[in-house]
C-alpha cells in the first residue's frame, strides 16, 4: 500500500498488527470523546490564504528544545514501539535523524536509551514516568545522561491511569504471559509474528535482570505500570530538579494555572497534552487550550501533541504559539505500516503539506508564523 498520509498508515497498521497492539495505540479512554476531539477541533481554526506573495520555497527549519530542527515537529515518546516493528524505536529514531528532527524515547520502550544512542547518530531525548521506586527512576535518568540526553520529559498526567476499555477487553497490561487464546490471535498476523521472531523474545531492555518485573514484555508492561507513583505532586519536582542537570519539560499540562506553576517551579518547558485522549475522557482537546496555556506559561517553551494528522494541523499549533509539535500515533502507525521507510514517508508527506500550505499562506518561514500567528490564522 502506498502511504500518502497518516490515515493510509493507520489503515495499513490495522491490517498488519495483532488487535491487542493496534488497539493499544489507536484507543482512548472510556467513550473516546476527548481522543476524537483532539482531531476534530482543528476545524475550529482556519489558515488564511493569500495571493501573489511570490513565495515558492518557505523555510521550514526552526529551533526548539535547544535543538535545531529541520521541521517544526519531532517524534514524541510512544510506548512499546518495538512491538510495532522489529527494533521499532531504533527504526523510528533513524528516520527522525535522517529528516533532521528530534526523537524522544519512552520509558516504556523495548530498546534502551543506551542502545539507541549507540546505534543512532543523533542526540535523543528521554521521557520519564515518576516511579514509586525512586532508585529505578534514578537509574533511568542516569542511563539517559550517559547516553547524552539533555532534555527530559517528565510525564505528569498518568499518575492515575485512565479507563481504557479496548485494553481491558484485550488484556493489555493485565496479561503477564502468552496465553493460548492470545497466541492464536497473534498468529492471525503471520508477517508481524515473523518480524518479532527475528529480534528474539521482546522485552524492555531497561528492566533486564530485574526479576521483579518478569522476563517478557507483557509482564514487564504490567509491572512497570503498577509502579507509577499515584501520589505525584508539585513538591516532587524539586527532587527531579536536583537529580537532573539538563532541561526538564512537564508533559501533560492542560490548564493555564498548571502552566504558571510549571514556570514558577523552575521547569524549562511544558507539553500541552491529554495523553492522546487516553486519560480524562470529556476533557478539552489540546489545540483548543493551547493559546491560553501559552499566555500563562510566561515565556517558557510550549510544545504540544494530540490529534496531529496533517501539516495544516501543525501550522495551526505554531500560529497559536507552540514552539513545536510532537507526533505520537502518527509515528506508531507509520512504523507498523512500513518500518523506518514508513516513518520517513510520513515525515516527508507532512513536510510537503507544510511547505505547500505556507506558500499558499504567503508565509516565508516558521519563525514568522510563530511571531505573527494571528495574521495567518482565523478562529471560527
Amino acid at each position: 500500500m502506498r502511504l500518502l498520509n497518516v490515515a493510509d498508515a493507520r489503515a495499513e497498521a490495522q491490517r498488519r498488527l495483532p488487535k491487542i497492539f493496534f488497539d493499544y495505540i489507536d484507543g482512548g479512554a472510556a467513550s473516546e470523546a476527548t481522543m476524537r476531539a483532539n482531531e476534530a477541533d482543528f476545524a475550529c481554526y482556519e489558515l488564511e490564504q493569500r495571493a501573489l506573495s511570490g513565495i515558492t520555497a518557505p523555510r521550514l527549519g526552526t529551533t526548539f528544545l535547544g535543538q535545531k530542527q529541520a521541521l517544526p515537529f519531532m517524534l514524541g515518546p510512544v510506548g512499546f514501539l518495538g512491538l510495532y516493528a522489529r527494533d521499532g524505536e531504533i527504526q523510528a529514531a533513524r528516520a527522525a535523524a535522517k529528516a533532521g528532527i528530534g526523537f524522544c524515547l519512552s520509558s516504556f520502550s523495548l530498546a534502551s536509551i543506551t542502545r539507541l544512542a549507540r546505534q543512532v547518530q543523533a542526540q535523543p531525548m528521554f521521557q520519564l514516568y515518576m516511579l514509586k521506586d525512586r532508585s529505578l527512576a534514578l537509574d533511568m535518568m542516569g542511563a539517559a545522561r550517559g547516553a547524552g540526553v539533555e532534555t527530559l520529559f517528565l510525564t505528569v498526567d498518568c499518575a492515575i491511569t485512565g479507563i481504557r476499555e479496548r485494553d481491558a477487553r484485550n488484556g493489555f497490561r493485565a496479561l503477564t504471559r502468552l496465553t493460548p487464546s492470545l497466541a492464536l490471535k497473534l498468529l492471525e498476523r503471520p508477517g508481524w509474528c515473523w518480524d518479532m521472531l527475528r529480534q528474539g523474545r521482546p522485552q524492555v531492555e531497561a528492566l533486564a535482570g530485574r526479576k521483579a518485573f518478569g522476563r517478557n514484555v507483557l509482564a514487564q508492561a504490567a509491572a512497570l505500570s503498577a509502579r507509577i507513583d499515584p501520589t505525584l505532586s508539585w513538591k516532587d519536582l524539586d527532587w527531579v530538579r536536583t537529580q537532573w542537570p539538563g532541561r526538564i519539560v512537564l508533559k501533560g499540562i492542560m490548564h493555564p494555572e498548571d502552566a504558571h506553576w510549571a514556570r514558577e517551579t523552575g521547569m524549562d518547558g511544558i507539553t500541552v497534552s491529554n495523553h492522546g485522549g487516553r486519560q480524562l475522557d470529556g476533557a478539552s482537546s489540546t489545540i483548543s487550550r493551547l493559546a491560553e496555556i501559552v499566555a500563562a506559561a510566561g515565556g517558557i517553551e510550549v510544545t504540544i501533541d494530540g490529534g496531529f494528522r496533517r501539516g495544516a494541523d501543525i501550522l495551526k499549533a505554531i500560529a497559536l504559539g507552540a514552539s513545536g509539535v510532537m507526533l505520537g500515533r502518527a509515528t506508531a502507525f507509520a512504523l507498523a505500516a512500513d518500518g523506518e521507510r514508513g516513518v520517513s514517508t510520513i515525515i516527508a508527506a507532512l513536510a510537503r503539506e507544510i511547505e505547500v500550505a505556507m506558500a499558499l499562506m504567503g508565509c516565508p518561514d516558521i519563525d514568522t508564523l510563530r511571531a505573527e500567528g494571528p495574521r495567518f490564522l482565523k478562529v471560527k
